[in-house]
């Protein structure tokens, strides 16, 4: 894995970083939400601090990666609109946060499990895509099915961030902080909102972060003057 664990009240934190931000976001205007956004990259900052000195790297990875696919997946491509048409400034280290989330719960998945979640996600796909409903899954468990080929010692990290970020995704949809177009622009698709293979997007950014760490992290480690620690201090 990417981390060996994270300290049970850092989990606690951001849980409620990620609800209580979104839940004060839909309430707020403009001026409202930067200063939200600023609390929430408070609390990155905090935790940042207290990862591993090579996964911090990792983590700084997520962020680029994820302020360039939200630039493109909602402002250039419209597959998801923002309440205030924008990006929050809150979203890039909300995905940092969700990727450590991600890897919390992955330390504690079994094997089996993280296999069954991808068979559900590869069940759902298909009978929504016959059903009509939500032809946009088959593409988008594709995504899950290369990243879990292609990296199987991520595998359970892209099943726990899959079950995670569907939990976000129903939550911040039921909430009206965004919506997904049914018809999938530019393409014969169709989704629901939120669609229900949507975690293969986030498993996607962990699959690239993940990739980053392989090149990046022997240099660092090599160049590095003391030893890192092994998990995320308290």
């Amino acid at each position: 894995m990417l981390i060996s664990n994270i300290y049970p009240q850092r989990i606690l934190l951001i849980v409620a970083t990620l609800a209580g931000g979104l839940a004060l976001d839909v309430r707020t205007d403009i001026v409202g939400q930067v200063a939200l956004s600023a609390g929430i990259w408070v609390v990155l900052l905090y935790l940042l601090k207290r990862v591993e000195r090579d996964i911090r790297y990792g983590l700084m990875a997520c962020l680029v990666i994820a302020t360039l696919g939200e630039m493109f997946l909602s402002l250039a491509w419209g597959l998801y609109t923002y309440r205030l048409g924008n990006i929050p400034l809150f979203v890039p280290p909300g995905h940092v946060l969700m990727l450590l989330l991600g890897l919390a719960l992955a330390h504690r998945m079994p094997d089996a499990a993280a296999h069954a979640i991808i068979g559900c996600a590869a069940i759902y796909s298909l009978v929504a895509a016959v059903a009509g409903i939500d032809t946009l899954g088959i593409p988008l468990f594709l995504v899950l099915l290369t990243a879990a080929l292609f990296m199987p010692a991520q595998r359970r990290l892209y099943a726990s961030t899959f079950v995670l970020s569907l939990m976000l995704e129903l939550y911040g949809t039921w909430l009206g902080n965004w919506t997904w177009a049914h018809q999938v622009p530019g393409m014969a698709l169709v989704t629901t909102n939120p669609p229900g293979a949507s975690g293969a997007f986030y498993c996607a950014l962990d699959a690239l972060v993940a990739a980053t760490l392989l090149m990046v992290v022997p240099r660092f480690n090599a160049l590095a003057s003391r030893p890192v620690r092994s998990s995320v201090a308290p």
